[in-house]
């Protein structure tokens, strides 16, 4: 299964979480995932996709 969501790099050091569906960065808790700090996108972008998975195997289950 892809992952939905990717690293883009803004500036040095400072990254963004984007759907790769939609080209837009992630939002989560009403906070756009854009700024970050490279650890922190990294750790945040694998819980993302983790729970993502998650839920699209879920969704399979019930159809």
């Amino acid at each position: 299964m892809a992952n939905r969501y990717a690293l883009r790099m803004d500036l040095p050091q400072s990254f963004a979480i984007i759907d790769v569906f939609t080209g837009q960065p992630a939002v989560v808790r009403q906070k756009v995932m854009v700024g970050m700090s490279p650890r922190e996108a990294n750790a945040m972008l694998d819980q993302m996709n983790v729970r993502d998975v998650r839920r699209r195997e879920r969704a399979e289950r019930k159809d």
